[in-house]
């Protein structure tokens, strides 16, 4: 593990702050991981509040604890995606439908706008955006049990 030519640490209001090699302090910088789903540690970028990268870490475990703990905890904080395990019921199979779900974290129910709003990932997986722009994942649609598949399908 090489120690990075930046600095990483939380300032007294609780923003993520980089101070580069040349001393360069940057406030509220953000990390974005490049394959939030696919490779989740691997490529993760800071960016400043302009989108402006400032650093790359090509795998968190390259960091020191202290700068992984941070960049973890900051990538949990702005990362809410819920995993769909079981689709409970739909109101209609015609867009705008309401989708009862059970997740990882609880069941709810979104509103899907339209079939576009189901993204296909690597195989077997897909991206489901709701009206408010959350994203519900489905890790491996094949691993649903067959009352999901069949109302999965529909939409696919």
């Amino acid at each position: 593990m090489t120690r990075p030519d930046y600095q990483l640490q939380r300032n007294a209001f609780g923003r993520l702050e980089l101070t580069t090699a040349d001393g360069q302090a940057h406030v509220g910088v953000v990390p974005v991981r490049a394959f939030p789903i696919t490779a989740a540690d691997d490529g993760i970028g800071l960016v400043d509040p302009h989108g402006h990268e400032l650093a790359w870490i090509e795998r968190l475990t390259d960091l020191p604890e202290e700068m992984r703990t941070l960049v973890e905890t900051e990538l949990a904080r702005r990362e809410f995606m819920p995993e769909i395990q079981r689709i409970i019921s739909v109101s209609s199979f015609a867009t705008p439908s309401t989708w009862q779900v059970e997740t990882d974290r609880s069941s709810t129910s979104f509103v899907l706008k339209g079939e576009e709003d189901i993204r296909r990932l690597s195989s077997p997986a897909l991206l489901i955006a709701d009206s408010h722009g959350i994203h519900f994942l489905i890790r491996d649609r094949y691993a649903l049990d067959q009352h999901s598949r069949r109302i999965l399908d529909r939409f696919l």
